[in-house]
């Protein structure tokens, strides 16, 4: 039993990162651990999270199991799981209090949790204390292990928990089960060392590390030979990739060879405004296949709280940078994250914070009510304002977000762009649906020829969160 340790997490060395390029290892025994059965994965959280699912569903192919379209079909049920704030937590263990019922009705039912939730400590206390019934448990840094994992659980029939407390290497070869057929997550790099107050990520995470540009390439070079037409390159924070790196080569580097491959669509979450260089502006202007869409978390106005919570920006250089991208690229949108309610902040912060979305006019933002994190700085800050006040803050932020998302998809009223056909509608399955340049959700109706396709289309009518329009023939 291995389980994590905060201390341990919190640690940064000046050590080399390994490529380790041959650890993700299957015995004959453990290809045929699956067979006659399958298995059900449950995703919750980031693009990241998403991507680990999609390495995850490989390996246990891998083993034989198929996947089953309901947990309740699988014999084999994991949650891939998010720690980033308390509503993800209780997602996943209200989850769980309906697996165990499940369990009790399927005695052979194996249940598993992975991700960043298991590389927390106090989770792990909680499952031993309370989740003796759980399966298997493991973290972030040891996913290529799940073969030999499941395989001691099923062996010996006992909560096997595999929780790697390190810095983290770079492991490669790993399978991937894509959900896309048209478009494609790639990690260019793993962890942080940004250490904001508030977040847990570095503690789950480990310390940034930037894979190799030549596996990375590869990868995209792979993935356009199977016809994919976009790929998104991950990262905690992608504009530091590089940087740990041995040789002269960083974000701006990157983009540029990639959009050199000739991919039709590259995009890149997430920025970090510290880290967002004049160079990767101009590289993002000369290349078509970059897209113009940029997510640039802002979290708060208020030069007062970004000091609080260590985010190493002020509110002026925030809307320096802003403009400049602006100014090189008219046609983009941006995006932003925005936290309310951190602890200290008063009325006049607050008003800060709304200062920021009016001169900006985000085309979207991510807002949310600060969450405390067991471990980060963040939370053991006094927080004084109410329940109450957080909630009444985020509707008055929701409602001007609102506003200038309507009034920014407004502008492509009359407009034909170009739309990335993904498939049909989850809410409407008559009409197709996907995502323009600039990440703005398009549903059309057209014939099912053009799902894969880049095609032109005309917006005919918009919403706050989508448009509507028809295929420009």
């Amino acid at each position: 039993m291995i389980i994590p340790n905060l201390e341990k997490a919190r640690k940064r060395s000046k050590g080399p990162v390994l490529i380790r390029e041959h650890d993700y290892k299957v015995s004959p025994e453990e290809k045929r651990l699956g067979i006659g059965k399958k298995y059900f994965i449950k995703t919750y959280g980031c693009q990241m999270n998403e991507h680990d699912g999609e390495n995850i569903k490989a390996i246990l192919e891998d083993l034989s199991f198929e996947e089953a379209d309901q947990y309740i079909d699988a014999d084999l049920i994991l949650l891939n799981t998010c720690s980033i704030r308390e509503n993800a937590h209780n997602k996943a263990f209200g989850m769980l209090g309906r697996i165990k019922h499940l369990k009790q009705q399927k005695p052979g039912l194996i249940v598993g949790l992975c991700g960043c939730m298991a590389q927390e400590e106090t989770v792990v206390e909680n499952i031993l204390e309370k989740y003796k019934w759980l399966d298997l448990v493991f973290g972030t840094h040891n996913i290529y292990r799940l073969p030999k994992i499941l395989a001691e659980s099923m062996k010996n029939n006992h909560q096997e928990i595999e929780v790697m407390s390190i810095e983290g290497d770079v492991v490669e070869n790993i399978p991937v089960k894509r959900d896309s057929k048209y478009k494609a997550w790639i990690n260019i790099m793993y962890g942080c060392d940004k250490f904001c107050t508030y977040c847990i990520v570095p503690y789950t995470r480990g310390k940034q590390r930037s894979r190799d540009p030549k596996h990375i390439l590869n990868e995209i070079q792979d993935l356009i030979k199977d016809g994919y037409q976009e790929v998104t390159l991950l990262g905690q924070n992608v504009n530091a990739y590089g940087k740990d790196l041995s040789i002269s080569y960083g974000m701006e580097n990157l983009l540029e060879d990639v959009a050199k491959t000739g991919v039709k669509r590259i995009r890149f979450v997430t920025s970090h405004p510290w880290d967002f260089t004049d160079r990767m502006i101009d590289v993002i202007k000369t290349y078509p296949n970059i897209m113009p869409y940029i997510h640039l978390p802002l979290q708060s106005g208020s030069n007062r709280i970004l000091k609080l919570m260590g985010r190493r920006y002020t509110k002026e250089e925030y809307l320096t940078l802003f403009y400049k991208i602006k100014k090189a690229l008219p046609y983009s949108s941006i995006t932003t994250d925005i936290i309310v309610g951190f602890p200290g902040e008063t009325e006049e912060d607050f008003l800060e914070t709304l200062d920021v979305v009016k001169k900006c006019k985000f085309d979207s933002a991510f807002t949310f009510i600060f969450s405390k994190r067991v471990g980060t700085p963040a939370y053991k800050m006094k927080d004084l304002v109410s329940v109450e006040e957080k909630n009444k803050r985020l509707q008055e932020l929701n409602q001007l977000v609102n506003q200038y998302s309507k009034l920014a998809n407004e502008q492509y009223i009359g407009k034909t762009v170009p739309v990335l056909i993904e498939g049909y509608s989850e809410k409407n399955g008559t009409c197709l649906m996907g995502y323009t340049d600039t990440m703005k959700l398009v549903n059309v109706v057209g014939d099912a020829k053009y799902i894969g396709h880049i095609v032109n289309v005309a917006i005919e009518d918009v919403k706050t969160w989508s448009m509507d329009g028809k295929i420009a023939e």
